[in-house]
Parts: C-alpha cells; structure tokens; sequence
C-alpha cells in the first residue's frame, strides 16, 4: 500500500514546527520577572533584618499559650452566625 504524498510533507512541517520551539530565548525574555523581583525588594522595611540576633520581646509563654488555646477553640466549637441575609425575588412580603 502506497503513502499519500501529502502525508510525508505533513510529517516534515510538524517535525519543523516541533523543532522551532526549541530555539533560543529572544531578547524580550532577559527581564522576565524582574519587576516580581523589584516590587518585592520595595516591600521589605529592612532588608538587614535576619542579621539581627536579638530575640524578639513579645509575649510570655503563659500568655501565648492561652491565646493560641483560644484561637483552636473557634475551630472546634465556632460560634453560631445570628442571622443570614435573605434576598426576596419575585414574591410578596
């Protein structure tokens, strides 16, 4: 059995196609992602930050434990919602 001719030549034009994705970046790409990059450098107050050793005044271990128990608790036992809000279509009142 005999191959159509346009077969071979539909072969030959998605192996190009296929190939040509495989080039080089163009120039347009060189700064891809840099602006991410630059508004992230804008948004830190101080870039020096995780030189500094001290330790971080804050809460005591009591107190922290307390509030993160309480934060659980919401998750547990959430409190109920009062009312929600109904829209009425189409109906009387």
């Amino acid at each position: 059995m005999q191959r159509p001719p346009f077969l071979s030549v539909l072969c030959v034009l998605l192996a190009s196609f296929a190939a040509s994705g495989c080039t080089t970046t163009p120039h347009l790409d060189r700064q891809f992602g840099r602006s991410v990059d630059l508004l992230r450098a804008q948004q830190v107050i101080n870039p020096q930050a995780g030189l500094n050793r001290d330790p971080v005044a804050g809460l005591d271990g009591k107190s922290a434990v307390a509030g993160y128990t309480a934060y659980e608790k919401t998750f547990s036992a959430p409190v109920p919602q009062s009312s929600t809000l109904t829209i009425g279509v189409g109906g009387r009142q």
